[in-house]
């Protein structure tokens, strides 16, 4: 007996598989001979446990930007897919990562769609980033928001290239057949604000007289690198690293201190130069990338050795025990925000 199942289903008799006939032609099927598979003990996920090496990937990120133009692309992106599913888009169950690449000169055309997108930067300087009329200079480890149908377009009038991870709510919202997409009618929309307005208005722990929140995700654009670990330095002098995460924070919506997207939250921790973390694990599977240092992860019995930029996917319910060679800080994102909102989030530590 598979104690995984709610209910295990018994051999079905000729009678039986006579009637469960009849009833596929009437679109009906009998729950017991699934109920097993519908209601589990314990989660169970075709996410696998998968590791992507920059250096790896990198030449071909390149080699795309030789074969094809951000404007015939319209996001020149290399998705990384989960080999539990093949063909899916998909990093996890839920959510959607790629690869971005701008060329120097560039402009990746203004659109807007009903998914929200997170970027965390990780070669190059130079690009902009536009979100809602206000650009952003982008610099690795930063990161940025495109919230639901807000316009952005991204630019690089620098002399480098620069990629990013996007990550993106992809499956959740075409689960709902929610999706929605429109180009902007120029290649870039207007500059409304300065750089910085966003940070200046909603980051610095104060808002604009009697703010009301015209949306659920962060009024801010962009969280920088340097504030971001310099907070978690802080946080590493002034107390002892939790035994599973190290030093651990989340990105906020400084306006509601909640998550910075209604389904998407993110998450930057630091591991001490051999750090030995115990295992966790929890429902919100989950997506890595180091921006800093060396170390490796075993996720279930694998283990997976890791350096600056590699990205890595640990499944949900699947224990993660983190390890660190030298100080290092990851940062990460998941669905933790909408499992929260519909009260099915379970850690277990």
């Amino acid at each position: 007996m598979d104690s995984t199942k709610f209910y295990t289903k018994k051999e079905a008799s000729s009678e039986r598989r006579a009637f469960y006939d009849r009833l596929k032609v009437q679109n009906a099927a009998p729950l017991w001979e699934v109920l097993g598979d519908l209601v589990r003990t314990d989660p169970r996920t075709s996410c696998q446990p998968t590791l992507w090496r920059y250096d790896e990937v990198r030449p071909f990120i390149m080699e795309a930007g030789t074969l094809i133009t951000a404007e015939e692309a319209e996001r020149r992106v290399l998705i990384l897919e989960n080999p539990g599913f093949s063909g899916g888009s998909r990093v996890t169950q839920s959510l959607y990562a790629g690869l971005q690449l701008i060329m120097p000169g560039e402009i990746a055309h203004s659109h807007r769609h009903a998914t929200s997108a997170l970027r965390f930067v990780l070669e190059g300087e130079g690009a902009y980033t536009a979100v809602d009329g206000e650009r952003v200079t982008m610099k690795p480890g930063d990161f940025i928001l495109t919230p639901s149908w807000t316009y952005h377009d991204h630019g690089n009038p620098g002399s480098d290239p620069v990629v990013w991870l996007d990550g993106l709510d992809i499956p959740i919202t075409n689960f709902f057949d929610t999706s929605f997409a429109e180009r902007y009618p120029d290649r870039s929309q207007p500059v409304a604000r300065h750089e910085g307005d966003a940070l200046a208005r909603y980051g610095s722990g104060m808002l604009p007289l009697e703010y009301k929140p015209p949306r659920l995700s962060a009024p801010m654009v962009a969280y920088s690198y340097a504030r971001s670990r310099d907070a978690l330095e802080r946080m590493a002098t002034s107390q002892a690293p939790d035994p599973r995460h190290g030093v651990k924070m989340q990105y906020t919506n400084p306006a509601t201190g909640g998550y910075p997207l209604p389904t998407m939250g993110a998450f930057l921790q630091l591991l001490p130069k051999g750090f030995a973390g115990q295992p966790y694990r929890s429902t919100d599977a989950t997506v890595f990338c180091v921006a800093e240092g060396s170390g490796s992860s075993t996720i279930g019995d694998r283990t997976f050795t890791w350096g600056r930029r590699d990205i890595f996917v640990v499944p949900s319910w699947h224990p993660v025990a983190h390890h660190a060679r030298d100080e290092s800080v990851v940062f990460s994102f998941s669905d933790r925000p909408a499992q929260k909102a519909l009260g099915l989030w379970r850690e277990d530590i």
